[in-house]
């Protein structure tokens, strides 16, 4: 094949890919808006019985038996009723822009448009706090998650995380908007989460071991570390007065325009630890960053950490450099909530 036919089928598969991927969405969204319409129908109907929960039960039971005989799977008494709480959910956000006409035919507003498929709301939806089912979905829409990458993201408290240490309008800005980033703090998680790692199964790893890790399992940890990260290199050596040093991992974000360098250890955080990544932030500032970059980004990833040690360490009006906890086991969602409280000084 020629460049010029290797170019054309080229372009010709990016046509295709984006149609389908197109179609996919079509297909989703119509089929999350018929859902909707299916569950707004029975609640509206249930409200006309008499013994609404005995009236509804007989309801379910009843299109069960005739739309599974004309339609086929999916519509069974258990998918139905997901449906009529699938409305129940969403009901107060978005159903004045969803109608009906007269032919039976849905149609709607670009307001009331599901952008995810059917499997990602039917765990939205199980999510009780308004505010964090709507960061959840704003994320995932966002960020393309996989219905396997928003469950690993709500196991591991995202929106927790981010929230405890926002005021009441930064967190309602969470569920307006997701995550946004304009500051080095926006970056930040403490804790950080690092189960896919596997590491649990071993008793005992070294740093290097950690950072192995890291690197082959980089397109989970970009997930973790959060929006806009570009990997740059490992152990990358800056040297002066000949003396070598070894930056474990660096990154640079696309989103504040910027390095950010990781240090990576095990065990409690010493204020030696600070000192040197003071060290290696000043020198990628000083020799590194070039024209219109902002400020490098320091970040110590450890096992323990005092926050006094913390605090008294850094000056401040510090905004370059972080430490934060991370752990290896993924807690159960209680126990995690817990141990945010507990590190933020609060009881749950």
């Amino acid at each position: 094949m020629d460049l010029t036919n290797e170019q054309l089928v080229k372009n010709i598969s990016a046509l295709l890919e984006n149609a389908r991927n197109k179609v996919v969405v079509a297909v989703n969204q119509t089929i999350v808006l018929t859902y909707f319409e299916i569950g707004r129908m029975i609640v509206e109907d249930e409200q006309n019985g008499e013994n609404r929960a005995e009236y509804g039960k007989a309801v379910l039971k009843d299109l069960s038996l005739h739309l599974s005989a004309r339609f086929g799977k999916g519509f069974s008494v258990e998918n139905l009723d997901r449906m009529r709480f699938f409305y129940k959910t969403y009901s107060e956000e978005i159903s004045s822009t969803v109608l009906t006409n007269s032919q039976n035919q849905i149609s709607h507003t670009p307001s009331a448009k599901f952008n995810l498929s059917w499997s990602h709301y039917l765990k939205l939806m199980r999510i009780k706090d308004n505010n964090e089912r709507k960061f959840y979905e704003i994320e995932s829409y966002k960020n393309n998650w996989s219905l396997r990458e928003l469950q690993r993201q709500y196991d591991s408290a995202l929106y927790i995380r981010l929230s405890l240490s926002k005021n009441k309008e930064e967190i309602l800005q969470l569920a307006e908007k997701g995550q946004i980033i304009e500051k080095p703090k926006d970056l930040i998680k403490d804790p950080y989460v690092l189960e896919f790692l596997g590491l649990s199964e071993k008793p005992h790893y070294s740093e290097g071991d950690l950072e192995s890790e890291l690197i082959d399992k980089l397109e989970h940890f970009l997930l973790e570390l959060s929006n806009g990260f570009t990997f740059v290199g490992r152990q990358q050596r800056i040297s002066f007065e000949e003396k070598h040093f070894y930056i474990d991992l660096v990154f640079y974000n696309r989103i504040l325009r910027c390095s950010v360098l990781i240090d990576l250890k095990i065990g409690e955080l010493k204020h030696q630890d600070i000192g040197q990544m003071q060290m290696y932030v000043n020198y990628f500032d000083r020799e590194k960053r070039l024209e219109g970059e902002n400020k490098t980004i320091g970040i110590i990833l450890c096992q323990d950490k005092s926050e006094a040690l913390v605090q008294y360490t850094l000056p401040e009006d510090n905004d370059q450099i972080f430490a934060s906890k991370y752990f290896t086991v993924l807690p159960s969602k209680e126990d995690f909530i817990n141990i945010l409280n507990s590190d933020n000084g609060k009881t749950s």
